[in-house]
């Protein structure tokens, strides 16, 4: 059984943090590759010094704080980075929330009381590009200086490439919102995805022979409306299907909602959640002039994301568990 993951807060009393860890320090928005050699560079500094590691993050995400009117397309959710992050092997997260009086902390401050003081951190890994602290000061090669002082060790991790572009959120952000799958699925290192419950929709997929389960993402959600090849974790379960995500511009181009089509699946999903892990992107959303060329149109999709999907038997993110 895998170790119970622990999420500290800032309502977490300090008998309940264990001294000595080390942390992984990043907004981990998307938990990507270039989040995960960070985290993998914790844990090796872990296991050679017998301290538990752990990711040290911020919620809200600083941009929204900062930009507050700004729509944000995250990648992850709170609960979704924190799923991600147990599924690395670390023994937990550090959920700092990022408010006026974080955002006014100096990074000397910073280091002293919240990473020495109140953590007891040992040791930080951290990317080349995070700054921390009021005014963004605080960055990777302060805390090295700041190292030997504190007797803690600092590692900092170069970025990532993958065709000599560095993986980074806002590049898997592009990559989503322009169809770009296999692109966003490469620097996650997994299949992107969503978790909601299912809604009662407007059941014209029942008529038309494909019944859909429906789910409400995020307003800010930027991914490209399209048809996906898609499997679908329903508890342990894994099912597959194929989903469209859109305004169904041939019906009433309304607002934006993705619907699934589970395959050989029979049985009422409404109120339960579900994750939607999109594996390969089929086409764009059309507009059609009539039931039969869509219902023609439905059968290829289908047909195209069994392929898709064989092709990737084993695409799903590794969530952990969290309470």
């Amino acid at each position: 059984m895998a170790p119970h993951f622990i999420v500290i807060r800032d309502s977490t009393p300090a008998s309940a943090i264990p001294r000595g860890a080390v942390v992984a320090m990043g907004n981990f928005d998307g938990v990507h590759l270039g989040h995960r050699a960070v985290i993998a560079a914790a844990l090796e500094m872990g296991r050679t010094h017998n301290r538990p590691a752990f990711a040290l993050t911020f919620e809200p995400h600083p941009r929204r704080f900062f930009s507050p009117n700004t729509p944000q397309f995250r990648l992850t959710d709170e609960r979704a980075k924190l799923r991600l992050l147990a599924g690395t092997g670390l023994a937990g997260a550090v959920v700092m929330t990022f408010d006026k009086s974080r955002a006014g902390t100096s990074a000397q401050d910073f280091i002293h009381h919240d990473l020495i003081g109140r953590l007891g951190v040992s040791g930080i890994a951290v990317g080349y590009d995070f700054h921390f602290g009021k005014g963004r000061v605080g960055s990777p090669s302060l805390l090295v200086n700041e190292a030997p002082r504190l007797g803690i060790e600092v590692d900092v991790q170069p970025h990532v490439d993958i065709d000599e572009r560095p993986v980074s959120s806002s590049a898997i952000r592009t990559a989503l919102a322009e169809g770009q799958l296999d692109e966003a699925t490469t620097m996650l290192g997994a299949p992107w995805f969503v978790t909601g419950e299912v809604i009662h929709g407007e059941k014209r997929g029942r008529d038309l022979g494909y019944p859909t389960a429906n789910i409400r993402l995020d307003a800010n959600c930027a991914l490209k409306h399209g048809i996906y090849a898609v499997r679908v974790g329903r508890g342990a379960e894994r099912l597959e299907g194929v989903a469209s995500f859109g305004r169904r511009p041939t019906f009433d181009n309304g607002a934006p909602l993705l619907e699934i089509f589970l395959f050989d699946f029979k049985g009422d999903l409404y109120g339960e959640v579900l994750d939607c892990a999109f594996v390969g992107f089929i086409r764009e959303e059309l507009k059609f002039e009539g039931v039969e060329p869509l219902i023609r149109q439905m059968d290829e999709d289908s047909a195209r994301a069994r392929v898709l999907l064989a092709a990737a038997p084993d695409a799903f993110p590794n969530l952990g568990s969290i309470d």
